[in-house]
């Protein structure tokens, strides 16, 4: 097949930050430098480097070490959707400008790395005419399309090792020790963490709780002399009414919610309703640093491969997925439509529960 061996890629990173970004970086700018002969021109911060146009050309050397470094050499920020650009006068559509920087550029296709919110501008851009190609990153691992996102298992490395180092001091002080997880609107990293990790109680969003129930696994686990519980829950866990703990409000016109705080209420409930001494901690932005595990560097690696490969073959409008064990092409809307939750009949909850791990909600 011939290649237009003229082609330019542009490349950003979008949202929060994960591992394995710049692994994806890397295999962006290897395989389109060697293998295409291609251009790859990185846009900075995310989307504010197109409204912005602050960009610089990648070369092999910027590719060099980057496989095991955490964080993206590109810069990142989830608050600047350009179709609702945040300015001193409220929000504005910036789209065209930053058209005008792929243009100005002469971008042939750009290829977006981002979890749903990165995806669904990509997919705007792709309606005004913009040939875009996504990457799935997020260690929520809450995007459709794809049956696992790079950044996930490195996040849910960091809270099954946090799982692990809390159960001897809770076991030493008799305490109900609750770490809460990252996650938004999905339970993956509580979810798995929890059943990786020995957790006794799990909290997600997708399954409603009470306190009452919540407590009377631990309850159950004092009758048996069992004097500590660890317990994990999701920062979007809800309570009962379906309310969130929410940390904070931020002018961001995309997400202006920030959860978080929802440990140290289950916490104290439980040691109100329980009587046992209980201690939170939340994990935070620890999950999103540091090196990126084997698998996301693998996962990673092959997404860049072949999302320049799609480039190349001009397949636009589609994100690289993971499929199984093979990477697969599938459309973009999918993906943002189809948001990964959850299944409270998944397998993972029926086996959580069959060894008797509780998720508050009988």
């Amino acid at each position: 097949m011939l290649y237009n061996i003229s082609m330019k890629i542009g490349l950003l990173t979008g949202g929060g930050d994960c591992p394995g970004l710049n692994a994806v970086i890397r295999a962006v700018v290897k395989t389109a430098l060697v293998k295409y002969g291609f251009e790859v021109i990185g846009f900075l911060d995310g989307f504010k480097g197109l409204v912005e146009d602050m960009s610089k050309e990648l070369s092999l050397e910027d590719a060099v070490g980057l496989l095991p470094k955490g964080g993206t050499i590109l810069g990142t920020s989830n608050r600047h959707n350009p179709f609702k650009y945040l300015t001193d006068k409220g929000t504005k559509d910036l789209s065209d400008r930053a058209i005008e920087t792929l243009v100005h550029h002469k971008i042939d296709v750009l290829i977006t790395v981002g979890g749903d919110g990165t995806q669904a501008i990509g997919l705007s851009f792709l309606e005004k005419g913009v040939k875009v190609i996504g990457i799935p990153k997020t260690i929520d691992n809450d995007l459709g399309g794809t049956d696992q996102t790079f950044g996930f298992d490195s996040a849910l490395y960091v809270a099954t090792d946090a799982l692990d180092r809390l159960h001897s001091t809770a076991e030493s002080h008799h305490r109900i020790m609750v770490l809460e997880v990252m996650g938004r609107n999905a339970g993956w990293i509580a979810l798995e963490a929890g059943l990786a990790g020995g957790a006794d109680l799990i909290l997600i969003p997708e399954i409603p709780f009470t306190f009452e129930n919540a407590a009377k696994v631990i309850k159950e686990r004092e009758r048996k002399g069992k004097r500590f519980s660890l317990v994990i829950v999701s920062e979007g866990a809800r309570l009962e009414g379906g309310k969130q703990v929410i940390m904070r409000k931020v002018k961001d016109p995309t997400e202006p919610i920030r959860l978080g705080g929802i440990g140290r209420v289950v916490a104290d409930k439980l040691e109100e309703i329980v009587g046992l001494e209980s201690r939170y901690t939340i994990l935070g932005h620890l999950q999103r640093g540091g090196s990126p595990s084997p698998f996301d560097r693998l996962l990673a690696t092959r997404f860049g491969y072949f999302a320049v490969k799609a480039a190349a073959e001009k397949d636009y409008g589609k994100m690289v997925a993971l499929k199984g064990n093979k990477i697969k092409l599938v459309e973009l809307k999918e993906a943002v439509d189809n948001l990964r939750r959850v299944s409270p009949d998944s397998d993972y909850v029926l086996a959580a529960k069959a060894i008797g791990i509780g998720f508050g909600d009988e």
